[in-house]
C-alpha cells in the first residue's frame, strides 16, 4: 500500500492526455517540505554531520526520551528524600512533645518534685519511659533548668541545655539543638501544679541520628520505587521508539525521501493495477496498469468511482471498500481479478486499496487445472473413505454417496447375490440393487433391494458381459437402454436423467456387479474423461467390496463352525427354568460359549466360558474346552476340579500352540462352572477369572455373590475355591460373558451397576429377563461376544424324596427291597419295582459288602426314577465281565442291564453308587 498527503500526493496525478516518459527529477517525485537536487548546496559544501546524525529517527528519539526520563526521575528522588527527611524531623518533634507531656502529665509527678531526692524518683521512671517510647532522653528539671534525670547520670544535677523560658510561662517549646548528648531535636513542656502553677519542667528528645536513621531506612525503598519508575518509564519509551522504528524501517530522513522515489517509480512499472480510494468514494491514485485495464480517462484522479464510466458491479466494488478477495469482474473483454482491503486496519486513514489482476487467460487454464484437482479429491477420499467397514453393502452406499453430487446426479450399485452372502458371483443369477444414492429422493430409477435381470442391450448388461465400461451419451436416444423397460425408461428421461456410464465391479477376474453413473442437472452429457474417471473410481472400489465379501464369508464359516459347537437345544431337566441369548461380535466370531449338563441325583450343572480372541481359533478352541466339560462334568467332580482339569487343558493346548510356532496361544480363557441341586436347593459356584454371577431373588433383589476369583485357565499356579449359595425356589441365577459388561467406553464395575439396574427392572421370567437386559445393555455395533444365561430354580418336592439309612448287615436287604416296594405304589410306579429292587439289591449289598457306615439309600422321582446308595467309602466298583467259573462280578453287569444310566460320585464324606431308570 501506498500513503500519500499533501503535494506528494498531487504530484502523482496523471495529467490530460498519455502518460509523458518521467524525467529523472520528475520520476524521483517531491515531498511536500524537501528541497530539489537542483537547489540543494554541492557536497562539498555542506555542513559536517553531527554523530547523531547517523544514527535513526528512532534511534534520536530514543535517546532523547530516556535523557528526559532520567532526568525526571532523579528529581522525583531528591525530592522525595527531602520529604522523607522532613516530615522525618516532624514525625521526631511530634514524638518528644508527646512523650514530654505525658510524662508531664503522669500521675504522682508534681508530688516527686516535693521529695526531699526527686532523682531517685524520677531517673528509672524517665529510663523506663524513654526504652517503651524510644526516645533518646527524658529529663525532668525544676523550674531553674536543673536536671533531675538523664540518661547520662553524671549530667543530673547540671544545667538544661535548651529554651525553657517559653515553658516556664506554660507553653511548649519545640527546638533543634546540640545538646550534651548530640545534635538533637527536643521539647520542653511544664509540669502544672493544681492551682496551674509551673512547679517543673519535661523534656523529651530525639537526637538527629535516630532522625537520620528513621530516613535512611526508607531510602532504600525510595531509591527502588525510582528504579521501577526509571524501568517502566524506559520500557514504554523503548516500545514507542521501536514501532517507530518498525514504521520508518530505521531510515533516516534523507533514506526515507530515497525510498520514496523508488516505490514510485516501482508503483507504475508493475503489471497489476493499483487504485486507491478515500473518503466521499474519491479516486485518490490509480497507477499506469490500472489506468490500462479500467480504461480510465487521463483526469480520473480526484473524481468520484461513480463518474469513471465503469461497470456498475466494479464501480459499486470500488466505492464500497469492502474487503474483497480474488473476486472476479468482467470489463469488457478482460477478467479482472479484485482484490480489496480498508487502509485504517492499522491505523492509517480512511478509504481502501485495491489491485487488478488480468486473469482471462489463466481462468481457463486454472478451470482445467481446477477439475483435475477434484477429480485427484474424489479419488482420494474414495481411497480414505471407501471400505471403512468390511460389511459389503455399507461399502457400497459408501461409493454411491462419494459420487454424488461430485461427480453423478445419482448412482447405483447392483450386486450378485451370491456376493451379498460373501460367495463367489455367479453371473447366471440375477442381480440386486444394493445401494443407491442422488440428489432427489423421488427419481423413477429400481430401488434398493429389488432384483434385477438386465436386458443383453442394456449398458450394464454390456459392461457385465464385456468387463469394460460402457458410455450412454443420450439415453432419449439409446434403444438398448430404454428395451429394459419400456415404461420405466420413459419415466427416467421425463424425470430429466439423460446420461449414463455403466462400469463392472471387477476384482482380478472376479466380476462382483455394475456401477451405474446417471446425470440430471448438468446438460452436457459424460464425456471420454469422465468414463476414464468413472472406472477408477469404481476400480478402487471394487477392492473394498472384494475384501468385505471375502470377510463376510470367512464371518459366516466361523459364526456357523461356532453356532455348530454351541448347544442347538436344552437337555431336559426339572431343576431349573432356563433361557439364554448368544449374540456374535460385529467385527468377528469369538469364543463365548455356555451350557446346560444334567447330572446325576437331578442336579444340574450351568457353565460359561470366554475364550479370548476372535476368529476360527478361537471358536474351534472354545469347541475343544466344552466337549472337555462335557467329559469331565460326566464325572460328577466338584467344580474347583474340574476347573483344575481344565486350566491343565488349556495349559497344554498353549504348550502345542507354542510348538508349532502359532502367533495364537489361548491362555486368557475363562469360565464359571455351577451345581444346583433341587434336593438341597445348593448351588455350588467356582469361576476362573470370569465375570461373578448375578442373583435376583424371589422379591426382585439384585446382588452378586462374593464367588471367589480364581486366575483366567491356562496360568496355573493356584487352586480354585467355591463358593455354596442356598438359593430360594424361584431365584434366578444370571451367567453372562464380560461383553455384556465391560467395553471400550465404560470399565467393568461402571457395567455391573447397569447390568443390576437392568435386572432390577425385569419380568419375572427368565426369557423376559434375557429380554431386558438385552435391550437395556446391547450396543448398537457389538464389538465382543455376548453370551447370556438366565435359569430360576426350582425345588424337588419333598414328597418325591424317599431316603432310608442301612444298617450293615445282610438281612437289610429285605427291608429295604419292602420299603421301596411300598413306596413306589405310592408313586404309582408299580411298574419299576422288579428291576428297582433287584438294582438297589445288588447295590446296598455291595455296599455292606465293601463300604463303610453309615449306608444310606435315596430314591427320587424326576424326570426319571433315581435309586442312590451312600456309603463312606472311597473305593469305586467297576464294571467287568464275569467267566463262567466265577461265583460273582455279574451284579454292576446286570444293574448296567436294568437302568438307562448308573454311575459313581464321591462326596467328602465317601461315595455315592446311583442308577436311573425311564419312568413307565
Amino acid at each position: 500500500m501506498v500513503r500519500l498527503s499533501g503535494r506528494g500526493a498531487r504530484s502523482l496525478r496523471r495529467r490530460s492526455g498519455p502518460r509523458p516518459h518521467r524525467a529523472p527529477d520528475r520520476a524521483r517525485g517531491l515531498r511536500a517540505g524537501s528541497v530539489p537536487d537542483t537547489e540543494r548546496p554541492p557536497k562539498h559544501g555542506r555542513r559536517p554531520r553531527s554523530p547523531l546524525s547517523r544514527i535513526s529517527v528512532a534511534g534520536q528519539v530514543f535517546l532523547f526520551q530516556v535523557v528526559i526520563v532520567l532526568l525526571l526521575v532523579v528529581a522525583a528522588v531528591v525530592a522525595l528524600v527531602l520529604q522523607v527527611r522532613h516530615d522525618s524531623t516532624r514525625e521526631a518533634r511530634n514524638r518528644s512533645v508527646a512523650v514530654a507531656q505525658a510524662f508531664a502529665n503522669a500521675p504522682g509527678t508534681v508530688e516527686a518534685l516535693d521529695d526531699p531526692n526527686p532523682s531517685s524518683i524520677f531517673q528509672p521512671h524517665a529510663e523506663a519511659a524513654r526504652k517503651d517510647t524510644k526516645v533518646d532522653f527524658i529529663v525532668v528539671m525544676n523550674t531553674d533548668g536543673i536536671r533531675y534525670s538523664h540518661p547520662k547520670p553524671d549530667r543530673i544535677g547540671k544545667q538544661f541545655v535548651g529554651t525553657i523560658e517559653p515553658a516556664l510561662e506554660g507553653k511548649v517549646v519545640t527546638e533543634e539543638i546540640i545538646g550534651t548528648i548530640g545534635p538533637l531535636v527536643q521539647a520542653v513542656v511544664p509540669i502544672k501544679d493544681s492551682d496551674g502553677k509551673v512547679v517543673g519542667l519535661v523534656s523529651a528528645g530525639i537526637t538527629t541520628a535516630t532522625v537520620g536513621g528513621t530516613a535512611d531506612q526508607q531510602l532504600p525503598l525510595l531509591l527502588s520505587a525510582a528504579a521501577a519508575a526509571l524501568a517502566l518509564s524506559t520500557g514504554g519509551t523503548a516500545l514507542v521508539s521501536r514501532r517507530l522504528l518498525r514504521q520508518t524501517h530505521g531510515l533516516g530522513p534523507h533514506e526515507m525521501t530515497r525510498m520514496y522515489e523508488h516505490h514510485d517509480a516501482v508503483l507504475h512499472a508493475v503489471r497489476e493495477g493499483v487504485i486507491i480510494v478515500g473518503d466521499e468514494r474519491r479516486l485518490l491514485l490509480a497507477n499506469d496498469e490500472a489506468h490500462r485495464l479500467l480504461d480510465l480517462p487521463a483526469d480520473a484522479e480526484g473524481r468520484q468511482v461513480a463518474d469513471l464510466g465503469l461497470a456498475a458491479d466494479t464501480a459499486e466494488l470500488l466505492g464500497s471498500g469492502r474487503v474483497a478477495t480474488d473476486e472476479v469482474h468482467l470489463v469488457k473483454e478482460r477478467l479482472l481479478a479484485v482484490n480489496q482491503r480498508p487502509t485504517q486496519l492499522r491505523g492509517g486513514p480512511s478509504g481502501s486499496v485495491a489491485t487488478l489482476r488480468d486473469s482471462t487467460e489463466l481462468r481457463a487454464l486454472s478451470g482445467r487445472a481446477e477439475t483435475a484437482r477434484e477429480r485427484l479429491s474424489m479419488l482420494y477420499d474414495a481411497g480414505v473413505g471407501i471400505g471403512t467397514s468390511l460389511d459389503v453393502t455399507r461399502t457400497a452406499e459408501e461409493l454411491a454417496e462419494l459420487a454424488v453430487p461430485r461427480f453423478a446426479d445419482f448412482v447405483t450399485v447392483d450386486l450378485y447375490d451370491s456376493v451379498l452372502s460373501g460367495g463367489q458371483a455367479e453371473t447366471v443369477t440375477p442381480l440386486r440393487r444394493t445401494a443407491a444414492s442422488g440428489i432427489g429422493k423421488d427419481a423413477p430409477l429400481y430401488p434398493v433391494g429389488q432384483q434385477i435381470a438386465f436386458v443383453e442391450t442394456s449398458p450394464q448388461a454390456r459392461a457385465l458381459d464385456e468387463g469394460q465400461a460402457v458410455l450412454e451419451p443420450r439415453l432419449a436416444e439409446a434403444p438398448g437402454w430404454q428395451a429394459q423397460d419400456l415404461e420405466r425408461s420413459a419415466q427416467v428421461v421425463e424425470y430429466g436423467i439423460h446420461s449414463l456410464i455403466a462400469v463392472p465391479l471387477r476384482a482380478g477376474v472376479l466380476v462382483l456387479g455394475v456401477v451405474s453413473f446417471w446425470r440430471a442437472q448438468k446438460p452436457e452429457p459424460f464425456d471420454a474423461e469422465e468414463l476414464e474417471l468413472a472406472e477408477e473410481l469404481v476400480a478402487r472400489a471394487a477392492v473394498s467390496i472384494d475384501n468385505a465379501r471375502r470377510y463376510t464369508r470367512e464371518h459366516n464359516m466361523a459364526v456357523t463352525l461356532q453356532r455348530s459347537l454351541l448347544p442347538r437345544t436344552l437337555p431336559e431337566q426339572n431343576a431349573l427354568e432356563i433361557a439364554y441369548r448368544y449374540l456374535p461380535a460385529q467385527a468377528g466370531v469369538g469364543g463365548d460359549w455356555f451350557d446346560v449338563l444334567p447330572l446325576s441325583g437331578a442336579r444340574v450343572a450351568l457353565v460359561v466360558g470366554d475364550v479370548v480372541g476372535h476368529g476360527l481359533h478361537a471358536a474351534a478352541t472354545m469347541g475343544r474346552l466344552r466337549t472337555a466339560v462335557h467329559n469331565f462334568s460326566a464325572l460328577d467332580l466338584p467344580p474347583e476340579e474340574l476347573l483344575a482339569l481344565l486350566d491343565e487343558l488349556v495349559a497344554r493346548i498353549d504348550q502345542d500352540e507354542a510348538a508349532e510356532g502359532s502367533t495364537a496361544p489361548v491362555t486368557g480363557a475363562t469360565c464359571l462352572y455351577a451345581v444346583y441341586d433341587p434336593v438341597s436347593r445348593r448351588c455350588t459356584i467356582a469361576r476362573a477369572g470370569h465375570p461373578p454371577p448375578a442373583l435376583i431373588r424371589p422379591d426382585g433383589s439384585v446382588e452378586f455373590p462374593d464367588v471367589p476369583a480364581g486366575p483366567p485357565l491356562g496360568l496355573g499356579g493356584l487352586p480354585f475355591e467355591t463358593a455354596e449359595l442356598q438359593l430360594p425356589e424361584g431365584s434366578r441365577l444370571v451367567l453372562y460373558t464380560d461383553g455384556l459388561v465391560e467395553d471400550r467406553e465404560r470399565d467393568i464395575d461402571e457395567g455391573l451397576e447397569l447390568l443390576r439396574a437392568a435386572l432390577a427392572r425385569a419380568g419375572s421370567s427368565p426369557e423376559e429377563t434375557c429380554r431386558t437386559v438385552l435391550d437395556a445393555r446391547l450396543p448398537d455395533r457389538p464389538g465382543d461376544d455376548i453370551a447370556l444365561l438366565v435359569a430360576r430354580t426350582r425345588a424337588l418336592p419333598a414328597d418325591r424324596i424317599a431316603e432310608w439309612q442301612i444298617p450293615s448287615d445282610p438281612a437289610a436287604v429285605a427291608k429295604v427291597r419292602a420299603s421301596v416296594s411300598r413306596q413306589l405304589a405310592h408313586w404309582d410306579l408299580d411298574e419299576l419295582t422288579f428291576t428297582t429292587e433287584l438294582i438297589l439289591s445288588e447295590l446296598v449289598t455291595n455296599a455292606i459288602r465293601y463300604g463303610g457306615d453309615p449306608i444310606r439309600v435315596r430314591v427320587l422321582h424326576d424326570r426319571t426314577l433315581i435309586c442312590e446308595v451312600y456309603d463312606s467309602s472311597n473305593t469305586s466298583p467297576h464294571l467287568r465281565y464275569a467267566a463262567m467259573t466265577d461265583e460273582g462280578g455279574r451284579g454292576l453287569f446286570l444293574v448296567a442291564q436294568l437302568s438307562e444310566r448308573w454311575g459313581t460320585r464321591y462326596t467328602p464324606a465317601g461315595k455315592v453308587i446311583w442308577a436311573e431308570q425311564p419312568l413307565p
